[in-house]
């Protein structure tokens, strides 16, 4: 009984209005909606906001006596905003001199400040294109939201994108991962492909980074020279270790800019390339007896292992072993390092774990309507998924000692 009364009291603290409190009671029990138009707490806001610029109107009121005593209200100004909760039919308060300025919804504010432009983003951020946006909020919170308007709200974050593509870097990143991913853009009439360049970082202190996204026409080395000069240009002085795919040129561009840096060759690409022409039957033979050259305990070892291959192999498959001989300075490069080291460099896979996010709310998308639309689209999906890139490198204290042994000062002083 006493929690009952309780209840009540509470109930009656948060609608004072008698009438209004029965027909809340009444709607909930019946089963109305809590949101979107017609709601119930949707009501309840509107009223709350109207009570709320009358109370504003009448301290304007008040404040103005003390100039003109002449000063009254003069009837109010209708109109619809949005808000989460549904759509509000709100009355604006007007005087007589015109100078009151509502606080709560600004004369020209078509919304409530509830954070719908956060859900907006968030939708789209997911993946949903400004239609299933517009949709969505529909279904949700029974608003209205033009497209135009959902338009005007992702291009907010413009502003924020360049901040963040112009940041200032740190002045050493232990790894940089390099690699490209591919996107459908209309241009011109027509669906060309654009590739996006992702620098993806790990800092001295093990904390992985999405340093910068590029969009060019295509991939190629003379690109990757240019990014890595701007690289540098924000502050970027030093990377002990690259780790790229098998793009032709790599290296001499890396070289160029920073010629101190040890550059490691994808494993994983190197045994992609080199079985797509190995048959089915033979494919698991090939990749257990090339896995034995990559995971030997040495160069010397590794070189046997592949001598060995090539006696087993190279009658039927020829192409592979001379293959993996052109490129073995930049296969062989995390050799040098401890386990722990080698683990982190020998493979691209980090920065194609990032691409797979970037896949995952992309994929339903044919092609985008121009590149701003598709960097804003990646833009806003890494900052809403930073949960899949953003963590600390795992057992990051043993391979900070490792680093610490192999690079001593050139590592030391940026810590």
């Amino acid at each position: 009984m006493k929690k009952q009364t309780r209840g009540k009291k509470q109930l009656e603290a948060l609608i004072p209005d008698e009438k209004k409190r029965e027909e809340v009671l009444r709607r909930m029990y019946q089963g109305d909606p809590i949101v979107g138009e017609g709601g119930i707490f949707t009501d309840l806001l509107q009223a709350l906001v109207n009570a709320a610029m009358e109370g504003e109107m009448d301290a304007s009121i008040e404040e103005s006596k003390k100039e003109d005593p002449t000063n009254r209200r003069n009837g109010h100004t209708r109109k619809k905003v949005r808000s989460n909760a549904g759509p509000l039919n709100i009355k604006t308060p007007r005087d007589r001199n015109g100078e009151y300025e509502p606080i709560l919804i600004g004369k020209w504010d078509r919304e409530l400040n509830s954070g719908l432009d956060e859900v907006i983003l968030s939708l789209y951020a997911r993946g949903l294109s400004v239609e299933d946006v517009r949709r969505q909020i529909y279904q949700i919170y029974g608003v209205e939201v033009s497209t135009g308007t959902i338009s005007a709200v992702t291009d907010k974050v413009w502003k924020e994108i360049v901040e963040w593509q112009q940041r200032p870097l740190s002045s050493c990143y232990t790894i940089v991962y390099l690699d490209a991913i591919h996107f459908k853009v209309r241009e011109d009439g027509k669906v060309i492909s654009k590739a996006v360049y992702t620098v993806y970082g790990i800092t001295v202190d093990g904390k992985r980074e999405v340093m910068g996204l590029y969009i060019s026409d295509a991939e190629g080395s003379r690109q990757w020279g240019l990014i890595l000069e701007d690289i540098k240009r924000r502050g970027v002085e030093d990377i002990l270790l690259f780790s790229v795919d098998g793009l032709k040129g790599f290296k001499e561009v890396i070289d160029q800019v920073y010629p101190s840096s040890g550059v490691q060759r994808c494993i994983v690409h190197m045994v992609r390339s080199s079985t797509r022409f190995v048959s089915y039957k033979d494919i698991k033979a090939v990749c257990s007896d090339l896995r034995k050259v990559y995971t030997s305990s040495d160069r010397q070892q590794a070189g046997i292992a592949l001598e060995a291959f090539g006696i087993k192999w190279n009658k039927k498959y020829p192409e592979i072993q001379p293959k993996w001989l052109e490129n073995w300075e930049e296969l062989m490069a995390f050799m040098d390092y401890n386990e722990s080291i080698r683990r982190i460099l020998y493979t691209t896979n980090p920065v194609e774990a990032l691409h797979r996010v970037l896949r995952k709310v992309t994929k339903s998308k044919g092609a985008w309507s121009n590149e701003k639309g598709l960097f804003k689209q990646l833009y806003l999906t890494l900052m809403y998924n930073k949960e899949s890139w953003i963590r600390n490198v795992s057992n990051w204290y043993k391979i900070q000692r490792d680093l610490i042994e192999y690079y001593g000062e050139r590592y030391n002083k940026h810590l």
